[in-house]
Order: C-alpha cells, then sequence, then structure tokens
C-alpha cells in the first residue's frame, strides 16, 4: 500500500517546485543582473531541479513509509524553504532576504541528512546531489547580491 504514495510524494516536490517557478517571473530583472563567471546558462536549471525534486519526493516517501515524525518534519521544513525562496528572490527581488532563506534551507537539508542518516540512509543519500546544489545556489545568491547592491 505505501507504494502507492511514491508519485504523491514525487508530485508534490516537483508538481509544486514547477507552480512555483511558473508563477514567478523570472525573465527581464534577472536577465539585467550582473553575474558572477560561475553563474550556470538559464536552460541548466530545469534539468537540475527536475532531478532533485524527483529524488526529494523519493526522500520524502521513504522517511514518510518509517514513521519518523521528527524526520518528517525536517522534510516538510526544507521543502517549504525551498518553495519560499524563489518568490523571494525572484518576484520581490529581496537577494539577501533570500540568501537568509537559502541559508536556513542549507542548514535543514544538512539537519535532515545527519537525522536520516540512522533511520533511513537512502533518503540521506538522495538528499546529497540536494545540498551540493543548493550549497552552489547559495554562493550564487550571495555573489548576485554583492555584485548587485
Amino acid at each position: 500500500m505505501a507504494w502507492f504514495a511514491l508519485p504523491l510524494f514525487i508530485l508534490l516536490s516537483l508538481g509544486g517546485g514547477g507552480l512555483v517557478g511558473l508563477a514567478v517571473e523570472t525573465g527581464g530583472w534577472y536577465a539585467a543582473l550582473e553575474k558572477p563567471g560561475f553563474n550556470p546558462p538559464n536552460w541548466v536549471f530545469g534539468p537540475v531541479w527536475t532531478t532533485l525534486y524527483i529524488l526529494i519526493g523519493i526522500a520524502g516517501w521513504r522517511v514518510w513509509r518509517i514513521g519518523d515524525q521528527p524526520l518528517q518534519g525536517l522534510w516538510w521544513t526544507q521543502l517549504i524553504l525551498n518553495f519560499a525562496w524563489t518568490p523571494i528572490f525572484f518576484a520581490a527581488q529581496q537577494l539577501l532576504v533570500a540568501f537568509g532563506v537559502i541559508l536556513a534551507l542549507d542548514a535543514m537539508i544538512v539537519v535532515f541528512v545527519v537525522n536520516a542518516w540512522r533511520n533511513e540512509r537512502i533518503a540521506a543519500l538522495l538528499f546529497l546531489p540536494y545540498a551540493l546544489w543548493t550549497s552552489y545556489a547559495t554562493i550564487l545568491n550571495v555573489s548576485l547580491w554583492w555584485m548587485n547592491a
């Protein structure tokens, strides 16, 4: 029966992230920002986030399946922070506030991995690419703020 929930977790993370992305205009303002040399081309973000949201959904399903309430709370918290970052950065154009949000997201991801490592190692491993990409995004976020403040 638990297998039937897997597509729902993937739909929640992938669909939620996709809806947030579609709801927020990223074009003109972002295109005009001065960017660091390590800024990826725009086409990279879609495939990377699609992959990460699938992994996030699978990890969420795995912690739900074992019934670990504190770990589920961490998973939900990181998802809320993840979904909050995009409108703060792009719609509100608050790069410094977005930097605070992504730092909190980084912390939640690390706390999730550390806590999941004991009871649900696969979920922890599924979060490692997410941790790496979000760390990179954090450096990019603060660089964009610094260069455009």
